[in-house]
């Protein structure tokens, strides 16, 4: 029964694939409108895919060093599973496949969506949302196919007489949790170089055009403006893929290598089995649920924006609904232990998810009072924008901490039987949790990824001089893109901050299977008592490495998870501030030099503004990509087990509510912009506009260069810290 139940999942994987084709080249057969969009649509596409090679040749030398690395351990150290390097080259191929294949087809998409909105805004919200889609069925698709290909290949090659069966669950769990690594490293690379590179394209544009020249945003006299379509795609819709398939996998696999060890110690091997792949099983169901929501969404033509945020909740809320029943038939089929009480994680999960997304929209939807007070603090200049800025992205976080903390203490206590004691089982519960805030990733992301694609389609309206009434529709298509946006970001740092957790509780069975490779069979306390290594709990580890608050090297990876956020941030905003210098400048210079651009006499330079971004963006992204790796390495090496253990908490807890703030901080300038340009406190070109301009730039790298990013640092250093546990435990100094 189990084992026929498992085919589900490379079933669902296929078909979300199959969808995702579908989606494609329904898209690929509207049309993409007047020859000047075709123009501009393909400066776009050459763009992005040009940044995307240069971003894809220096991972790929990363990726051959660490590749390089993990061999030397696994032939020469014998510290590590022989096919960890392989497993983490995969993870890094499907997540940056993910990407390319939602970026690719966003750069069709946008001219098609503002010919569409020519005829109406249902048809564009129908070409946007659907080619959103394909990004979320690629990513869930592929991701799936990914974990089932893993599992299936682990459970042949890796020799039953070999281990107890147990011990093989355990061992096949964490080592794919190594293709997590690789989906982590290239997610962290996507996200902050096309965090970089839209940014710097993005704040030139603004500061430049809109503010010292006057000119509208997307205008063609802007020389930066191709770059700035270009930055959509490269970060919010390639980035994001690559990202939420990281997400997508790392709570899947954090969670079946959690089942694995919740019954190893009580030889319940079939209901090992069981607890490994129900968190498989449930987001192969969510990919079938998420493609019923995305046929439920339209509107009307008439639609205003709580009309268009109602469209796409009524399909994501569609595809929620239907995932709880369809989670208790799952664990009932399983007759997992506690089934019921662990559909209930389940549903924790779901709710903790809506209630982060319900929150973030009230915080940066235009259509709510937050937002519509930032833009009238505009009044008294830039200044006040800032701060009223800053003080509702802190005042935000509150809602989100709340939910993700009551959600941590409700799985628990559903998975455990309410049993504070049953540790292992109750942390299977909120990865589990996590699992069911991702399990309709399929549609949650196609409302993310719909964004980037309605804000190129309006650009390319506005160069193509298509008319008020086209702008008009394309303009509240790129609204409600920001509010989605912000939204999938909600879900993404929410989700790492669940998954985090199950992925510190892999972290300690990692540690169960590294002392067994260096030979190691007892833990000996200092009491003098032993308890066997394979029937020691995660208590009985923690007790061994004395993680306790009074042990000075568990509180010193703990200031330095905690620096580590602020640090990453700082280097990510830092690299944005110079990229986007040089970008000030080089589109000064061309108004400056070329004569009769500002009179639409003479094309900009666009090539050139392009090459700035994409130089900028490769040349700032490696170093802070590199820290997240290298940082739970050393630290490991130096402070060892608890070392590691207080860094990923303290990177955890800063992490989470750091990327909180940013993010909502960042929308909310974005839509205060917004909510001026309709109209309000003056409309365009007022002083209000560009006081609230200048907090949409400050902005900009908030949203969508470090806050997203920190939620892959949080699970990055965490699947880095279980693929070195080996390491750590056979050396460090102190």
């Amino acid at each position: 029964m189990t084992n026929a139940l498992f085919w589900l999942v490379p079933i669902s994987s296929v078909l979300a694939l199959l969808f995702a084709w579908y989606f494609y080249k329904q898209m690929m057969k509207t049309d993409e409108g007047t020859p000047q969009m075709k123009k501009i649509a393909l400066h776009v596409r050459k763009g992005a895919m040009s940044y995307l090679r240069q971003q894809y040749k220096i991972v790929g030398i990363v990726f051959l060093v660490l590749v390089a690395l993990f061999s030397i351990m696994a032939f020469g150290f014998g510290v590590q599973n022989k096919w960890v390097p392989i497993a983490f080259l995969t993870g890094g191929f499907f997540s940056g496949l993910s990407g390319y294949l939602g970026m690719k087809t966003a750069t069709y998409a946008s001219a098609r969506t503002a010919n569409a909105a020519r005829t109406s805004l249902n048809s564009g919200l129908r070409i946007a949302f659907r080619s959103g889609a394909v990004m979320g069925l690629v990513v869930v698709g592929l991701g799936l196919l990914d974990i089932s290909f893993w599992y299936l290949l682990l459970n042949a090659v890796i020799p039953d007489e070999a281990l107890n069966p147990a011990h093989k669950l355990c061992v096949i769990t964490t080592t794919m949790l190594t293709f997590g690594m690789g989906a982590s490293t290239q997610a962290l690379f996507a996200r902050v170089g096309g965090g970089i590179y839209t940014k710097a394209a993005d704040v030139g544009a603004d500061l430049v055009g809109k503010v010292e020249a006057g000119i509208p945003e997307d205008d063609p006299r802007n020389p930066a403006t191709i770059a700035d379509n270009v930055g959509d795609n490269v970060g919010d819709v390639a980035g994001m893929g690559a990202d939420l398939y990281e997400s997508y996998c790392g709570s899947i696999l954090a969670t079946s290598a959690l089942g694995a060890a919740a019954f190893m110690g009580i030889g319940e091997t079939e209901m090992q089995m069981k607890a490994v792949i129900a968190p498989m099983l449930i987001a192969a169901v969510g990919i079938l649920l998420s493609i019923i929501g995305i046929f439920s969404v339209r509107t009307r033509e008439d639609a205003k924006m709580k009309d268009l945020l109602k469209s796409l909740s009524f399909g994501t809320n569609l595809s929620s609904v239907l995932i709880v029943i369809a989670t208790f038939v799952i664990l009932w089929a399983l007759q997992i232990q506690n089934w019921a009480l662990i559909g209930g994680s389940v549903v924790v999960g779901l709710l903790v998810g809506i209630i982060i997304g319900r929150s973030t929209e009230y915080y940066t939807s235009q259509s709510y009072r937050p937002t519509q007070r930032l833009s009238e603090s505009g009044k008294t200049g830039p200044a006040t924008v800032i701060i009223s800025g800053i003080g509702l992205g802190m005042i935000s976080t509150a809602v989100p901490v709340i939910a993700v903390v009551a959600g941590i203490i409700l799985s628990y206590l559903f998975a455990s039987g309410f049993d504070l004691g049953n540790v292992t089982l109750g942390l299977y519960g909120i990865g589990i949790a996590a699992v069911g805030m991702l399990s309709t990733l399929g549609i949650t992301l196609a409302t993310d990824a719909y964004g980037p694609i309605a804000d190129n389609a309006g650009g390319n309206a506005e160069m193509s001089g298509l008319g008020e009434e086209v702008r008009k529709r394309t303009d509240a298509l790129d609204s409600l893109g920001n509010t989605t946006a912000a939204t999938g970001k909600g879900f993404a740092i929410g989700s790492a901050a669940l998954t985090g957790l199950a992925l510190l509780a892999s972290y300690m069975e990692e540690i169960r299977i590294g002392l067994t490779r260096i030979g190691e069979t007892v833990l000996e306390f200092a009491d003098g008592t032993t308890v066997m290594i394979s029937e020691a709990s995660f208590t009985d580890f923690m007790r061994y490495y004395d993680i306790t608050l009074m042990n000075p090297k568990v509180l010193s990876g703990m200031f330095i998870g905690s620096m580590m956020a602020f640090l990453f941030c700082g280097l990510t905003m830092n690299a944005v501030g110079r990229a986007a210098a040089h970008m000030v400048e080089e589109v000064r210079r061309q108004f400056r030099e070329i004569k009769g651009i500002l009179t639409g006499e003479a094309e900009p330079d666009y090539e050139r503004c392009v090459a700035i971004s994409t130089q900028g963006a490769q040349r700032e992204m490696v170093v802070p990509s590199l820290l997240a790796i290298v940082a739970p390495i050393v630290t490991g090496l130096i402070f060892g087990v608890s070392g590691v253990v207080g860094l990923l908490i303290g990177g955890l807890s800063a992490g989470f509510v750091l990327a909180i703030f940013m993010a909502n901080a960042g929308g909310a300038w974005d839509n205060a912009k917004k909510y001026v340009e309709e109209g309000n406190f003056g409309g365009k070109h007022s002083e209000v506009h560009k006081a609230t301009v200048v907090g949409d730039t400050v902005g900009d790298p908030f949203k969508d260069t470090s806050g997203p990013s920190l939620n892959i640092l949080i699970k990055l250093m965490s699947m880095v810290a279980i693929v070195m546990a080996g390491l750590t435990v056979a050396w460090s100094l102190l």
